[in-house]
């Protein structure tokens, strides 16, 4: 199941919301993973029933089975894959389904961490990016954190699925 929209069009919903997309895409491959990590640190109980509860885990077969077989290190190389977009096997796993399993795909691994998956090292220190967009996530309502966290997992990883063109903008009207 591909998503059926155009993913570049941002679900943030206000300037606040998308401010802190910018700020989340300003970051660098391993600040974002460790952003995903504290967030989940912090807020997974609250992120946790909006993902599970609209997601179908068996969509993504490779990312929520396979992946826990790796080494750490193809585990974090697969992370960085997606976050960077690249055209890879669980990239394009990833890409293909839509934002409730994406988030549930890094609730898994969030979950994970430190047993079968790869943990942020020991002596790892947030930046004061990271601080601060994750204390600017946790000030945000339950609706607005949700529009972030799904604009940010629908930006990564890699698709060539293109969105279907609209009758605005082909002039056409679909038949049958």
């Amino acid at each position: 199941m591909t998503a059926s929209y155009d993913k570049t069009i941002s679900q943030a919903q206000s300037n606040e919301t998308q401010k802190l997309v910018d700020a989340f895409n300003d970051l660098d491959t391993d600040a974002k993973l460790a952003w995903f990590y504290f967030v989940y640190e912090k807020m997974g109980d609250s992120i946790t029933p909006a993902a599970p509860a609209a997601a179908e885990p068996e969509l993504a077969p490779i990312l929520l089975g396979d992946y826990f077989e790796l080494s750490d290190e193809q585990q974090l190389d697969i992370m960085r894959d997606i976050v960077n977009r690249k055209d890879t096997e669980y990239s394009r796993a990833y890409g293909a389904i839509k934002e409730n399993n994406q988030l549930l795909v890094w609730y898994a691994w969030a979950v994970a961490m430190g047993d079968t998956v790869v943990d942020l090292p020991a002596s790892y220190q947030a930046t004061k990016a990271i601080n601060d967009l994750v204390s600017q996530i946790e000030g945000l309502d339950f609706e607005e954190q949700i529009s972030v966290f799904r604009t940010i997992s629908g930006e990564m990883g890699y698709t060539d699925v293109k969105p279907i063109a609209t009758q605005a903008e082909t002039g056409k009207t679909p038949s049958l």
